[in-house]
């Protein structure tokens, strides 16, 4: 039997502006948020087509997110992290996926962030 195709499809620094936080400043306006995001995706056999059917497009990544973040203020990047992975894992071809979030203007000298691994189960 042949293996499987494995491929790491990659989404990096999206830049968002959206609701994030629990400080008083952060609850009073959005702020500038940077997601990337590595999905694991298996297929039954390399593509034999340079064709977008024949893979996962990363599209409804970019879209799914901006559309998570478009509609509630999240208070935690935890469960902002956890909202993509949930997005990506839904697809049945992702097995793993990292996500993480930065807020890169908090702190004038950091960025602040929060990355999870997810696997199917």
């Amino acid at each position: 039997m042949a293996e499987r195709a494995r491929f790491t499809t990659i989404l990096e620094g999206l830049e968002l502006v959206m609701g994030l936080g629990i400080h008083a400043e952060e609850l009073a306006a959005p702020q500038r948020v940077v997601v990337s995001v590595r999905m694991e995706v298996e297929y039954a056999a390399p593509p034999s087509e340079d064709r977008i059917e024949a893979v996962l497009d990363y599209d409804f990544l970019r879209e799914g997110i901006r559309a998570l973040v478009a509609e509630r203020h999240f208070h935690l990047q935890e469960t902002l992290c956890e909202a993509i992975a949930a997005l990506c894992l839904a697809d049945e071809r992702v097995s793993r996926v990292t996500v993480r979030s930065m807020k890169p203007d908090i702190y004038r000298d950091a960025a602040v962030g929060c990355e999870i691994v997810r696997s199917r189960a």
